[in-house]
């Protein structure tokens, strides 16, 4: 019944929306799903207008999953439903609040047993709620922070999302992945912006509750504790958090990011980021912007680079504890390069992308901004072990823009990943093929929904050097997403 009035509040507020063009936009969604503030808060002078002037940013979003595994019966259909409420207080003396609440109720096949084989869809829900209590519902205070704003500076302290190279929101699916402490923003360079952060908890997107940058939960006496730390993907099993505490580490983060524009068509980002007695990263990023003729060609290079500073002789150079066929196997030293070619044309766009990893340790990233964003990282993939090699072609073509099919554009990804087939914690090899359909709607301008199917075709006979044989990573996903903010 809560399924039917929801969805019925959905589609009377979609087909009640105001479609004028005097509908003023407060927020928007970019290419990858953050939103952008269209209209933000005034200043006001007084307590009164502080709170009274604010503004409310509504979302309201559902994502489904349709996973099928080749390999064995833990199919599965589940789908979220819900959204957020953000509210932006007006600035009294440049000084503002937000606060974002955000919800996601679940239906489709709701079944303890599958809790722990949901992958992409685990985002809709809390895990740990599910496995000790049978909760698939989530809500979350992800955002709750204070702000000092003028036009080149931005300082928060509180709950909030963080845009950097290691560090993203990520926000694709119900939550967004949002961290606590205190982030600063300058603009006062020509054509540079600088960020800074220091960060004690992160909240990934399915979690109700902040929790620990980079230690995994292994409370003996809870066997669900690994969901009640940072369980992202990308973070590494022995890393955990009685081991953290036996050497008494704080995992906390620093960071600084620069953006420079000086040279014309020409955009670097640099990033350094440390988590003390840990972990610490280097990345440059360069793109430079070639026009001919109708055509603009833009070429791209990416290089990352991981010192360890003492994680690797806590937790072993393989995210999953099993460092058979790495050369040291205490070392979570890590490099990363990466390229990319992109020929942009009016309408459509085609990428070509490589990356490889040195043959030292995995990298360890679990911040949702995954190291071969954006070159070779394909629909859920992981690909930044150690030793590995991939190869990218996208292709993106905007029927809106053709004039053949208003407000749809569409992109197609075929990835080929060479794993380390020594390596035992490394999965095998696979070959992946993806489609996005995205569609707007020019008579409901915030209403849009985006279709995704992702094909993965893995090495069923791969052998490690341990003589193990590796787990067919083969499986068929579909994804179905409705967004409409107001």
């Amino acid at each position: 019944m809560r399924f039917i009035l929801i969805a019925f509040i959905l589609t009377h507020t979609i087909l009640n929306a105001k479609t004028d063009e005097q509908t003023t936009i407060k927020h928007k969604l970019n290419c990858n799903m953050t939103v952008k503030y269209k209209k933000r808060p005034k200043n006001v002078d007084n307590l009164n207008d502080f709170i009274r002037e604010g503004i409310f940013y509504g979302r309201i979003r559902l994502n489904s999953f349709k996973f099928d595994n080749t390999n064995d019966n833990k199919d599965f259909f589940i789908a979220g439903l819900g959204g957020s409420l953000v509210y932006k207080s007006a600035y009294l003396n440049n000084i503002g609040l937000t606060a974002g609440l955000y919800t996601s109720q679940n239906i489709g096949d709701k079944k303890q047993d599958l809790v722990a084989d949901y992958r992409s869809a685990k985002d809709l829900l809390n895990r740990y709620d599910v496995a000790t209590d049978d909760k698939f519902g989530l809500t979350a205070l992800a955002q709750l922070y204070a702000e000092y704003r003028t036009s080149k500076n931005q300082l928060k302290i509180g709950d909030f999302p963080v845009e950097t190279m290691i560090a993203k929101s990520n926000d694709t699916k119900m939550i967004p992945n949002t961290f606590e402490g205190i982030y600063y923003k300058n603009l006062s360079l020509p054509k540079t912006s600088i960020k800074t952060a220091f960060l004690q908890k992160q909240k990934l997107r399915d979690h109700t509750r902040f929790h620990h940058i980079l230690a995994y939960g292994d409370d003996p006496t809870d066997s669900y504790s690994k969901w009640t730390q940072n369980d992202d993907s990308a973070m590494h099993r022995g890393l955990t958090l009685s081991k953290l505490k036996a050497k008494n580490i704080k995992d906390e983060m620093f960071l600084m990011e620069v953006k420079n524009t000086t040279v014309d068509n020409l955009t670097i980002k640099l990033n350094y980021t440390e988590l003390p007695e840990l972990l610490s990263y280097a990345i440059f990023d360069a793109k430079y912007k070639i026009n001919s003729n109708d055509l603009m060609i833009i070429p791209a290079l990416h290089y990352m680079q991981q010192f360890d500073n003492g994680a690797g002789a806590i937790g072993g150079a393989n995210l999953k504890n099993n460092t058979v066929g790495y050369n040291d196997i205490d070392s979570l030293n890590a490099t990363l390069i990466a390229g990319r070619l992109d020929i942009v044309e009016d309408s459509y766009s085609l990428r070509l992308g490589y990356s490889k990893t040195a043959d030292k340790g995995d990298f360890v990233t679990p911040w949702r901004s995954f190291p071969t964003a954006g070159y070779t990282r394909a629909m859920g993939q992981t690909n930044w072990y150690a030793n590995t090699e991939s190869y990218m072609v996208r292709m993106d073509y905007d029927f809106s823009k053709a004039k053949l099919l208003p407000g749809v554009r569409a992109m197609m990804r075929y990835a080929i990943q060479n794993f380390d087939d020594n390596k035992a914690g490394v999965q095998a090899d696979n070959r992946v093929l993806t489609f996005d359909i995205v569609k707007r709607f020019t008579s409901i301008p915030n209403f849009r929904t985006k279709l995704r199917a992702a094909f993965v075709n893995g090495d069923k006979t791969t052998i490690a050097q341990d003589n193990s044989k590796k787990a067919d990573p083969s499986y068929n996903e579909l994804r179905l997403e409705f967004n409409y903010l107001f």
